[in-house]
């Protein structure tokens, strides 16, 4: 049976691949295809300290990793993601830092036609460095709006000239060229990586370092909002608890007027300022009082009055009624005599209204000054007891 004749130098090739596989704790899989040679390298200068890149076809590294799996577990797997041009990368570092470090290598570069756009491409307003002449006709061909200024061709207004997830064209990659924009980004395209028997892809990998920060100072500040709302003891949160439990009992003992040392200067200020507001408040008070209370009766007297008036009022309508009835009947003969009738009778009882008047007077203002009286006698009873001793200070 014939066997094929394997070269030396790919099995030396793959018997070195196994042996730097074997040696580093961490062995990742790494797709340089569409790479330029200058970014590449300028690349692997900025990686060389922190980790080993190492490149070769894609048979002899599943090959390697074929023989690695005599000494580590799993790691064959990572034949899967031999994809496009692989390359090796071995590092010592966590599998989570080296995606974070070939992410943060990654360089602009230049586009080229049939690459997709990987978000929108503006072109902003502003001058050029081109002079007139056939650039205008070929940044009008790609639907700019130019003009000159000072000499210079110049873009009138911002164009987005390609959509993301377009295709780029020739003309509008000769224009980007031309125009020093760089809208694509190369970088390491980290496929995945392999530690202890577990492999991480590239969705794994791609963490957002800032969010992730912002994630855990978050869930710090709730986790430490939380202890101290039950009251867990811990040194981040005995602080914020004695100060709690300090508030709260100074509060209880405001509330319900406990004396001690700490709230003695405040509960008395307390004090002073409610005896104060009291002693300016009771003379108002009392002087309304007083004002209220004559008021009242002062108008139950007018309903009283006004009442016996409108009795009174009735009984001379009566009266009147009584001698028209009189009249009618012929008692009184002569006009001349029921007009005097009349007139008697009217008089008669404006003179009792009059006289019932005066007396109401009379006795209004004898209650007017009993209860004057009696209002001084409870004035004075009260400056007597010190309750308006303010009013008393400023008599003096």
């Amino acid at each position: 049976m014939y066997t094929p004749k394997v070269a030396e130098y790919k099995v030396a090739r793959v018997e070195e691949l196994a042996s730097l596989i074997s040696e580093y704790p961490l062995v990742g899989i790494i797709n340089m295809e569409n790479i330029p040679g200058p970014q590449l390298q300028r690349m692997r200068a900025k990686l060389r300290s922190s980790m080993l890149l190492t490149m070769s076809k894609k048979k002899l590294i599943d090959r390697a990793l074929d023989k690695a799996e005599l000494e580590k577990k799993n790691v064959s797997e990572l034949k899967k993601y031999t994809r496009g041009m692989p390359c090796l990368v071995l590092t010592k570092e966590n599998p989570f830092k080296l995606a974070s470090t070939l992410k943060k290598s990654r360089t602009a570069a230049p586009a080229k036609p049939g690459q997709q756009a990987p978000r929108d491409i503006v072109i902003p307003a502003g001058p050029t460095q081109f002079a007139p002449g056939p650039i205008i006709s070929e940044l009008s061909a790609v639907g700019l709006k130019t003009g000159v200024e000072g000499g210079k061709v110049a873009i009138r207004q911002d164009f987005t000239i390609v959509a993301e997830g377009e295709k780029i064209s020739k003309k509008v990659s000769d224009v980007l060229t031309k125009l020093s924009i760089m809208p694509m980004e190369i970088g390491l395209d980290i496929v995945a990586i392999y530690e202890k028997g577990v492999i991480y892809t590239r969705d794994v990998l791609s963490v957002d370092e800032e969010q992730y920060i912002r994630n855990i100072r978050i869930a710090a500040s709730e986790a430490n909002s939380l202890a101290v709302h039950i009251a867990y003891p811990a040194g981040e949160t005995i602080k914020a608890l004695i100060a709690r439990a300090y508030n709260t009992a100074k509060a209880i003992a405001i509330t319900k007027g406990i004396m001690s040392d700490a709230l003695a200067s405040k509960l008395i200020t307390e004090a002073e300022r409610g005896a104060e507001a009291i002693k300016s408040r009771l003379p108002q008070e009392l002087a309304r009082e007083i004002t209220t209370k004559l008021s009242d009766e002062e108008e139950i007297d007018s309903k009283i009055e006004q009442l016996k008036h409108e009795r009174e009022m009735g009984e001379i309508r009566k009266v009147e009624s009584i001698a028209k009835e009189v009249l009618t009947k012929g008692r009184v003969e002569k006009k001349a005599d029921e007009e005097e009738f009349f007139d008697e009778v009217k008089k008669k009882m404006e003179q009792d209204r009059h006289i019932a008047e005066k007396l109401q007077h009379i006795r209004k203002d004898e209650e007017n000054r009993e209860e004057q009286k009696k209002s001084e006698e409870l004035y004075e009873e009260l400056k007597k007891k010190g309750t308006l001793r303010h009013d008393k200070e400023k008599g003096k």
